[in-house]
């Protein structure tokens, strides 16, 4: 069973909410103060590390911070909760996490409740000069009708949507994660496709259609679906990334709402990215050394055969939200479908979001997937309705998960908060 991204319901367009939400941040804000000793709010102040807020810079330079976009209410009542309960520190590690620079995720909704969410998020990014990231999620067939089912009826209606996008954006500065699952998994990766390809050949046109509409905006970057490094071979991703129109975007992203770990994703990344460079020199991409390749073998065969500068190939990004502890290893023989994607245990928050990474190839780690939401209702092969791993159900898609925010605080790799 491949680990995929299936964190999204077919909700109405989660940012629509976000002006509303905002409101209801502040009055949550200001609720925690009620009834609360100041000396309680000192300490879960005191424990929020000085990375959780966004760094000012200068409105002359490009933005050098990233944006933190209001929290899922619900966030707010856990903290409000804990320290109601005298637990001070999880409170404190709850905030911590849900002040650290995430995604805003947009997925179904019209064209004018999309282009409105997406200036007012553009526009609050600027006023605090940071960078947002914005990830969109509506592509037709979105994740094969499963989990997260929904999006754009058909082509037309996606690209007035991603028009709606363009004219959000405008000339803000904009990171964009286009279409989470979109080329990872085709319509003929999952039986959704018809006898003569019709629907993976609209889905190419589809993703191809919102690079050319999306990447050529004075300050917007737009990377493509790569899938991550337990799921295709580099052999297999490189000619999908090309069919989407990779060319003609910033690079691709990996690891979305997944568990790998950073230096797996690094060396992926790297690989994909130089197959990329050999294919636009005219290689064959299965040529190229996979993630599955002795590495001395591997950067061999680089050294030999790709010469292009790193300035000058495909970057990439990751998503750093939940692979603290990377991935789960469900017991052997115990589930006839363990689901290692869905709301795995014990996982940690991974490397907090940067745009300071130190691989030439690597243009950001991004909390992509947010941290606390759940990824639906998990059974792993059982009957259910319990998730046999917590003895209990799991949240909707999307719904705040208390008990498994505790454990990407508890369990973050590096630690949230100062021990």
């Amino acid at each position: 069973m491949t680990a995929r991204f299936r964190a999204r319901t077919a909700r109405t367009e989660r940012t629509a909410r976000r002006g509303a939400r905002a409101g209801r941040t502040g009055r949550a804000t200001r609720t925690l103060t009620v009834g609360v000793s100041a000396a309680a709010l000192a300490a879960v102040a005191a424990a929020v590390p000085a990375h959780a807020t966004t760094t000012a810079v200068s409105a002359t330079r490009a933005p050098a911070a990233l944006y933190t976009p209001p929290a899922n209410s619900a966030a707010h009542t856990q903290i409000l909760d804990l320290l109601r309960q005298g637990h001070l520190k999880d409170a404190a590690g709850v905030l911590a996490m849900t002040l650290t620079p995430q995604a805003v995720w947009y997925g179904d909704g019209t064209p004018a409740t999309v282009e409105a969410s997406v200036r007012g998020t553009v526009t609050a990014a600027a006023r605090r000069h940071a960078l947002p990231v914005l990830a969109l999620y509506n592509i037709p067939g979105r994740d094969c009708s499963q989990y997260s089912a929904g999006g754009a009826a058909d082509t037309a209606q996606y690209e007035a949507w991603i028009d709606a996008v363009r004219r959000g954006i405008g000339a803000h500065p904009a990171t964009v994660i286009l279409e989470p699952d979109s080329l990872a998994l085709l319509p003929s990766d999952c039986g959704a496709d018809d006898a003569q390809g019709s629907k993976t050949a609209a889905r190419y046109d589809e993703i191809h259609y919102a690079v050319d509409a999306l990447e050529p905006l004075a300050a917007t970057k737009v990377y493509l679906d790569a899938g991550h490094s337990g799921w295709h071979s580099v052999n297999d991703i490189v000619p999908r990334l090309i069919a989407g129109g990779v060319g003609d975007a910033t690079g691709f992203f990996l690891n979305i709402s997944n568990y790998r770990s950073d230096s797996e994703l690094a060396w992926y990344g790297k690989l994909v990215s130089s197959c990329l460079a050999y294919a636009d020199a005219g290689g064959d991409p299965a040529a190229c050394p996979n993630q599955w390749w002795a590495v001395n073998d591997a950067q061999a065969w680089l050294d030999a055969h790709v010469h292009t500068a790193p300035a000058a190939m495909k970057h990439f990004v990751t998503d750093t939200s939940r692979n603290g502890q990377g991935p789960w290893t469900p017991p052997s023989g115990v589930y006839s479908d363990p689901q290692d994607w869905c709301n795995p245990p014990d996982r940690g928050l991974g490397a907090r979001p940067t745009l300071t990474t130190g691989d030439p190839l690597l243009d950001a780690r991004l909390w992509v997937k947010i941290p606390g939401e759940s990824d639906g209702q998990c059974t792993r092969g059982t009957a259910g309705p319990d998730d046999p791993e917590r003895g209990a159900p799991d949240p909707a898609a999307g719904a705040w998960f208390p008990a498994q925010a505790l454990e990407l605080v508890h369990d973050a790799n590096p630690a949230l908060l100062p021990h």
